[in-house]
């Protein structure tokens, strides 16, 4: 022992200043990507998959043969169905949902589905549509087939994920506010649809306010910076930081430009609404824009701007049928925020023989955005 200690004594300088060498080498060499310092990310330098249509349930074979003869191959493109919303966000990675809206103030509008009537099945075939408040279908009395048949319904569904895990990130909402049809109804019963009016849109808001408290929710207000328009403020400020709307929703309307007008009456820049609308550049109220083909040139260049986007990684359920990923490689590539399919994990796809879905690298809930954020970050947790 005693000659121990005199060693440690004896070679104690020379140890320290080893030591201090071996510190000022250490200092200079990189750290791990992992373990390094992480700027703190944006909003917009994240990338999350969806789904698209995330109610649906698709028809039966009795009712897909007569839409089948109404629409022709455009039925082909109705095969699909989702797990509820709350199974999607828990355990198929998805982030961004879509809902279809009907306007139904009174209650009934769309209970009973003129395809049940032709094929000779009782007309009213759920209760609860008879409620007044919006409805959430795809296709008013053909392809009417829904996990939750109401937008309250679909939000509690929503919140009850988000209220057991608050530290996730923002799930995007997409709103589209429906009055028209999209496929031809030559020989049904006729097909009366509501109109989405401002007022409606403004009492559709107040749905989601009984589901979700404002502090939930990001809007446009917490995005746009005083004096200046929604543009400028995600383009010259930028979006919040990922960290401070961890647990919020956020939503997004999905619509022609009738719907876009009526929506900003009075308000041009989303002043007061919780609603981001679908936009262009240049307006005032352009902060989301879709691109839907994820062919576009122009969606790594509105990223790289600023904007946030949406687009599909596939459509129709062509890539499902044919089992081809080059659109889905270039949606996730491209850099669009919202990469939107109906096959978010593997196995949905197989009835047509092949294993075609769309997901981040290693199944992640999100990821560093390859176009904003390329190298900056690790995985996020999501």
């Amino acid at each position: 022992m005693i000659g121990c200690s005199l060693r440690i004594a004896v070679l104690g300088l020379p140890v320290l200043a080893l030591l201090t060498a071996l510190a000022v080498v250490l200092s200079s060499w990189p750290v791990p990507r992992s373990e390094a310092a992480v700027p703190q990310l944006r909003l917009n330098q994240i990338q999350v998959v969806g789904s698209h249509n995330s109610y649906h349930l698709e028809p039966p074979q009795s009712e897909y043969g007569p839409i089948s003869t109404v629409a022709g191959s455009v039925a082909q493109g109705l095969q699909y169905s989702h797990a509820p919303l709350d199974q999607q966000l828990a355990g198929q990675h998805v982030r961004q949902i879509e809902l279809d809206l009907y306007a139904d103030p009174k209650g009934g509008a769309y209970a009973k589905p003129a395809i049940r009537v032709l094929t000779g099945q009782k007309a009213e075939y759920d209760p609860r549509m008879k409620e007044p408040g919006t409805k959430v279908l795809h296709i008013a009395g053909i392809d009417y087939r829904s996990n939750c048949l109401s937008l309250v319904e679909c939000l509690r569904s929503v919140k009850q994920w988000s209220d057991g895990g608050p530290s996730h990130v923002p799930v995007a909402i997409l709103l589209e506010f429906k009055d028209t049809l999209d496929i031809p109804v030559n020989g049904l019963p006729p097909i009366q649809l509501v109109t989405w009016t401002r007022e409606r849109m403004l009492a559709a808001e107040e749905e989601i306010l009984s589901v979700f408290p404002r502090e939930r929710i990001l809007a446009p207000d917490d995005v746009r910076v005083p004096g200046k328009t929604l543009e400028e403020s995600v383009l010259q400020d930028g979006w919040p930081l990922l960290d401070d709307v961890r647990g919020k929703v956020m939503f997004l309307q999905d619509n022609n430009a009738v719907q876009r007008t009526r929506y900003l009456e009075g308000n041009p820049a989303l002043e007061g609404r919780l609603v981001f609308t679908a936009s262009t550049p240049g307006q005032a109220d352009a902060a989301f824009v879709q691109r839907n083909d994820a062919t576009s040139p122009s969606i790594r260049d509105l990223v790289s701007k600023g904007y946030m986007v949406r687009t599909r990684a596939d459509s129709d359920t062509a890539e499902a049928r044919s089992g081809s990923t080059a659109l889905r490689d270039q949606a996730l590539a491209g850099g669009a925020q919202w990469v939107s399919t109906d096959y978010p994990v593997p196995g949905l796809a197989a009835r047509f023989g092949g294993g075609y879905y769309a997901a981040l690298p290693g199944f992640a809930d999100a990821r560093c955005n390859p176009v904003n954020a390329a190298g900056v970050c690790a995985d996020l947790a999501g």
